[in-house]
């Protein structure tokens, strides 16, 4: 296999992934051609690559009054050692303080949008469960921050959130939601943000209903917009995510193939909400074509991080951190990032995955061997890759407050610990 320069990954393995994410994305790998840094080599699929060195943890974050959204993010700014990104002037920028008044109040709004479309009490009990306000608001905040970022880009100093870019911020929480609520259905999970799940609470087909009227409740939502772009954009998540849940009942026989299914699977499960809501809302900016590629790579690249991130924690953290059991993906089945780099070291973790760990023994001794190997050092350096692509996507719209707080979160997304 031939592999290719030191700041590049492995022809073939790039060529494999190829993924199915849209016509212009279509061209192109899901790895970008830069050179970590670190002195020392890193093998992916047996053909040397980098190893990035790692720093510290990311800059923290100060505590704001947004759902105590900010002061949790510090909390969990701790290192995973993917290492800080590089210094592109971003000092002292909170994303969460910055965006205090646009994100205050965004789950009362979302359980107002709720409330208003049911008279059955117990279904909007179900539904608004998870709009607590006790998750980070993450991808409301993303949303919100690359509206005003790309609305500084093309109008200057002078421009304004469009009420429009916020509701597309609302429906990118409430879809997330609605798939969080569909995976407790589907997986039996007992917990999810460290307090019992829906499913442990109401029985599965109510909590099915649920989930599938919020995403109803988006769709509205989406259709009062009145931009047939941002529609098809928004729904192409909602076709994403399908499909991706379905990818993730089967597995691929060979490594390569293998990898390219877990990344095409975790751009369609993860990666697209990112990046179609953020490119909506560079479309109600009136952005032109290129920057509204700009922002759907952005997000793209961040969401690949966030979900790489997400992937390696379920080996390194505690069940108290994460809210939720670890080693919860081997018990579902579930070959992420860690085990397939694992591989390469320890060939016999194959039919384990093509058997979905369901052995006795198999979760342990996967789990086991994953620490043994370079699996997790892997998952690090693919994860900052992403990171590091999507702070130089960021880096290219108009120097503004906003646009240094789309790079240091990035830098968030690569060193929370969960």
């Amino acid at each position: 296999m031939a592999c290719l320069s030191s700041s590049r990954l492995c022809a073939r393995v790039q060529d494999k992934l190829m993924c199915q994410f849209g016509q212009k994305v279509r061209r192109q790998t899901l790895f970008v051609k830069l050179k970590p840094p670190g002195p020392s080599p890193l093998r992916i699929f047996g053909k040397t690559c980098q190893r990035v060195t790692t720093c510290g943890p990311a800059c923290g974050t100060s505590g704001t009054t947004v759902t105590g959204a900010a002061r949790r993010l510090a909390s969990s700014m701790q290192s995973t050692s993917t290492g800080s990104l590089p210094d592109y002037g971003t000092q002292m920028v909170d994303p969460y303080r910055l965006l205090e008044d646009d994100l205050n109040g965004i789950y009362e709004d979302i359980r107002s949008e709720l409330e208003r479309n049911t008279n059955q009490p117990e279904l909007n009990t179900i539904a608004t469960y998870y709009f607590d306000g006790q998750g980070k608001a993450l991808r409301p905040m993303v949303a919100i921050l690359t509206a005003k970022a790309i609305n500084y880009h093309v109008y200057g100093e002078n421009s304004a959130l469009l009420p429009s870019q916020r509701q597309v911020a609302m429906i990118s929480e409430m879809i997330h939601s609605a798939s969080l609520i569909h995976d407790d259905v589907i997986d039996q999970s007992d917990f999810r943000r460290g307090k019992p799940s829906v499913n442990v609470l109401w029985n599965h087909k109510k909590v099915a209903m649920a989930g599938d009227f919020i995403l109803a409740v988006a769709s509205m939502m989406i259709a009062r917009l009145r931009s047939d772009e941002v529609t098809l954009v928004l729904s192409q998540v909602v076709t994403d995510l399908v499909q991706g849940e379905f990818m993730q009942l089967g597995s691929k026989e060979t490594e390569n193939e293998r990898f390219a299914h877990y990344l095409t699977k975790t751009y369609r499960k993860t990666a697209s909400l990112f990046a179609n809501s953020v490119k909506a809302v560079a479309l109600l900016s009136g952005a032109d074509e290129a920057t509204c590629e700009l922002a759907f790579q952005y997000g793209r690249n961040l969401g690949l991080s966030f979900q790489l991130v997400d992937d390696l924690l379920d080996f390194v953290s505690s069940s108290h951190g994460m809210g939720k059991p670890t080693a919860a993906d081997l018990r579902l089945g579930l070959a992420t990032a860690p085990v397939l780099f694992a591989c390469e070291k320890y060939p016999e973790l194959n039919p384990m995955i093509m058997r979905r760990f369901q052995d006795a023994g198999d979760v342990e001794k996967a789990f086991e061997l994953v620490h043994k190997s370079r699996g997790l050092e892997q998952t690090r350096f693919l994860a900052r890759k992403h990171g590091l692509e999507a702070a130089r996507l960021a880096s290219e719209l108009a120097d503004s407050p906003y646009q240094k707080a789309l790079v240091v979160t990035t830098d968030l997304v690569l060193n929370r610990i969960k």
